[in-house]
């Protein structure tokens, strides 16, 4: 395309007053002046004049701050407005757009938008030009960004952190922004419809456990919450150990092995390193040496303040999953929503980075409405409740700290439901197991006679009685042994002078006898 040069009219200030960013770039005597196109900002607005439709092709490129003259940023808004209103779009419609807001004589003046109207191009080749206009808008942000460093580190007491401190935020902006001609700002997370049903709504792939029961999915963040002392760090390091490759199962559910682990250790780090020590041995040194990094003490700034941070963490050290112990470590104010909020965001930027997410929290102090052996429920986990709505799995551990043997509950299922299980810790060796007794297997193989799904769900709860939910929790665990062959059914019936009979479900005799 051949270069031609567009005329700025004599009622339009030189460029000196008019760049906004002059002022930045005084006094640095011998630096050119900031990147621009002249040429294709015209085109933009004179496209936009005359051809309506070539807006909706610009809109999600172009924002009023990228052109470097203001009052063609002002003649962007107007056409913006006027598309918006299903006006015309010419130039005397916007003449009459700008002198409505008492702009016309700052742009130009009415000759002035007739001389742009002149630079129209055919609608299809907008948006290259509009791309044009964004990238020299970067590089002006950059440029100017390096005069704001230079300063700063050219003043006396000049501060290494802040100015760190200042890169990170304007890397943060630029990756919220999108950079070039593929990774535009209000485009480059969408997909069309179809895409979205069939990547996203497939089931997920499990991280920890089954497609029937999953403790923790892809994509989503699995939370652990419980008192102090119940095992909470002791299964997350299990869980860690089965992502770099060393075990197989955590719990008797199997764990997708990953490629690297960072764990943030900001919860107490040297009893953290003590409790991992358990777990290893000499042999393991090449496996924890490369594909496993600890972070330690608090982090920069709290992930509600910098939202990006948490991603930028695991991107740093190549991580595809990444620990936090604990979350009042990272947060300011857990009970704050808007920190629970700004979390969430910080959680969901690095989960679509494709990194999978552990996290440790703590239940919210007991009162009289807790007592010990009370089935948990979501509200007795700490802080605001947008902690747990973002999160994909929510599993409870219940106990006493230093307890052998703890329940764990799943208060928040992704598919099927985990548990409730017993779980056994040996403290000197830093194992946890399952305590076979409360398995619905097990229990169906020892019942002679079968058992109902209620009979199942007292036997699981302990209560006589047990609430309805707890019924059908039950009554999937016994479909899924029948799916699986390790069980029969004989179905019920309701009324008769006899009465009704319950759904009756028994183990098989080739699994007894297998098992046997």
């Amino acid at each position: 395309m051949s270069k031609r040069t567009f005329p700025v009219p004599r009622t339009a200030p030189p460029f000196s007053c008019d760049d906004p960013a002059s002022s930045t770039w005084s006094g640095l005597g011998g630096l050119p002046p900031p990147p621009h196109d002249l040429d294709a900002e015209a085109m933009v607005l004179g496209t936009g004049m005359f051809q309506p439709e070539a807006i909706d092709l610009m809109r999600p490129v172009l924002q009023p701050g990228d052109f470097y003259r203001p009052a063609h940023g002002d003649i962007w808004r107007a056409l913006l407005a006027l598309r918006d209103d299903g006006s015309p779009t010419d130039p005397t419609a916007v003449g009459a757009q700008l002198a409505r807001g008492g702009n016309l004589s700052r742009v130009g003046g009415q000759s002035y938008l007739h001389r742009l109207s002149t630079a129209a191009i055919p609608a299809p080749g907008a948006d290259y030009h509009a791309h044009i206009v964004r990238e020299k808008a970067e590089l002006r942000r950059w440029q100017a960004m390096a005069v704001r460093l230079l300063q700063q580190t050219d003043s006396e007491g000049a501060d290494p952190e802040q100015i760190r401190a200042v890169l990170d935020a304007e890397l943060s902006s630029a990756a919220d922004r999108g950079i070039g001609l593929q990774g535009q700002r209000l485009t480059r997370f969408a997909v069309d419809g179809w895409s979205f049903v069939q990547d996203l709504g497939t089931q997920a792939e499990p991280i920890w456990g089954s497609h029937e029961q999953t403790a923790w999915a892809a994509g989503e963040s699995l939370m652990l919450v419980g008192p102090p002392g119940v095992g909470k760090t002791t299964i997350a390091h299990q869980i860690v150990l089965a992502r770099l490759g060393l075990l197989s199962a955590v719990l008797d559910m199997p764990v997708a092995e990953g490629e690297r682990v960072l764990y943030l250790a900001m919860d107490r780090p040297p009893q953290i390193a003590r409790a991992f020590a358990r777990r290893v041995t000499p042999a393991d040194k090449r496996h924890l040496a490369e594909r496993l990094v600890f972070w330690t003490g608090p982090l920069p700034a709290s992930l509600d303040k910098e939202p990006n941070l948490l991603a930028e963490l695991a991107a740093a050290h190549r991580a595809d999953t990444v620990v936090i112990d604990s979350l009042k470590d990272v947060v300011g104010k857990l009970t704050d929503d808007e920190a629970g909020l700004a979390y969430n965001n910080a959680r969901q930027r690095l989960l679509r980075g494709g990194t999978q997410l552990l996290e440790l929290h703590h239940q919210r102090k007991s009162g009289g409405d807790a007592k010990r052996g009370e089935r948990p429920v979501l509200d007795r986990v700490y802080g605001s409740a947008w902690f747990t709505a973002g999160a994909g799995s929510v599993l409870f551990l219940s106990g006493a700290a230093g307890d052998p043997v703890v329940k764990l509950h799943q208060l928040k299922t992704v598919t099927g439901d985990v548990g409730p299980l017993s779980v056994v810790h040996d403290h000197t060796r830093g194992t946890s197991t399952v305590d076979t007794f409360l398995d619905p297997e097990t229990i169906l193989k020892t019942a002679p006679q079968g058992l109902t799904a209620r009979e199942l769900a007292s036997r699981l709860t302990g209560e006589a009685e047990p609430e309805r939910s707890d019924v059908e929790k039950a009554r999937r665990r016994l479909e899924a042994l029948v799916k699986a062959g390790k069980a029969t059914k004989q179905d019920g019936f309701a009324g008769g002078t006899g009465g009704g009979q319950q759904t009756r479900y028994r183990a098989t005799a080739r699994h007894i006898a297998a098992v046997s």
